[in-house]
């Protein structure tokens, strides 16, 4: 990602000029779709939540207090989107909303380890996706953005000891899961 002033372009924005934002959207629209994804387990939705991130950012930016980092407050408005959907989501019956879910993309270049990799990753999606939303939102944080701790604790606002809690339980749910599954005797030969 290039490196952009973001206080420069917001003053541009605030000051009216609508295209400057998309310099913003630019330089972090990866980050929100890979959150919105991670999250969700759906593409569409991603792309959606990713969308609407940056409508809800843009129509609430005079709220974005100058010099603070514009990304840590983006991705709050972006929490709180996703938030939204998935309550909505769950608000459905499961055989209404159900989708299909992703398969991560595998570089290597043997057949089977691809199978493999799609496979693992596939499982641990599901798992993920089965987590309740604020143990979800902390791993994904910490794991999938590779953001520490402190700043997880900051932008979900809870204390960085009951940050690290959520991640410790919601790694323990997984392994859980992974072991009821057979998960781990299929990988790890236990």
């Amino acid at each position: 990602m290039k490196q952009i002033d973001e206080g420069e372009i917001i003053v541009r924005v605030l000051a009216g000029d609508r295209e400057a934002f998309a310099e913003l959207v630019d330089a972090y629209k990866g980050p929100v779709f890979r959150l919105a994804f991670r999250m969700t387990g759906d593409e569409r939705d991603a792309d959606d939540l990713s969308q609407e991130t940056f409508l809800r950012a843009y129509l609430s930016l005079e709220r974005f207090r100058m010099g603070e980092r514009f990304f840590p407050w983006l991705y709050t408005v972006g929490l709180n989107v996703i938030r939204n959907h998935l309550r909505k989501v769950k608000a459905v019956p499961e055989n209404e909303s159900a989708k299909g879910k992703p398969e991560a993309e595998d570089p290597r270049e043997n057949p089977a380890d691809e199978a493999i990799g799609r496979e693992r990753s596939r499982r641990l999606q599901g798992y993920l996706l089965k987590l309740p939303l604020p143990v979800r939102e902390a791993l994904v944080l910490r794991f999938c953005e590779g953001m520490s701790f402190e700043d997880v604790a900051a932008l979900t606002g809870d204390s960085l000891s009951g940050t690290k809690m959520k991640v410790y339980r919601g790694l323990e749910k997984i392994r859980v899961m992974m072991e009821k599954d057979g998960f781990l005797h299929d990988e790890f030969g236990k």
